[in-house]
């Protein structure tokens, strides 16, 4: 998948525990690894807010998209280039 969690470069930056964040976010430390590990298909708005706010960051400073290999040129074209 194209979407990159960093959640653990925060948790080191914060110097805090994947059991302290999950206790702060109100999750379980088994639901944060899942998160934490790319292996989820999505993320609640209100549980990346509580991220942002345990971790005092920003969604872009949890979340990244990488293009996968030989996928640049199927990006979604945006609303100028098709004449919105």
């Amino acid at each position: 998948m194209p979407i990159t969690v960093d959640i653990d470069v925060m948790l080191a930056r914060r110097k805090m525990s994947v059991g302290e964040l999950a206790e702060r976010v109100g999750i379980t430390p088994a639901n944060l690894a899942v998160l934490k590990n790319g292996r989820a298909k999505a993320v609640r708005f209100a549980t990346l807010a509580a991220l942002c706010e345990a971790l005092a960051c920003q969604p872009g400073d949890l979340l990244r998209w990488e293009p996968e290999d030989g996928s640049e040129g199927d990006a979604v074209p945006d609303a100028e280039s098709v004449g919105a």
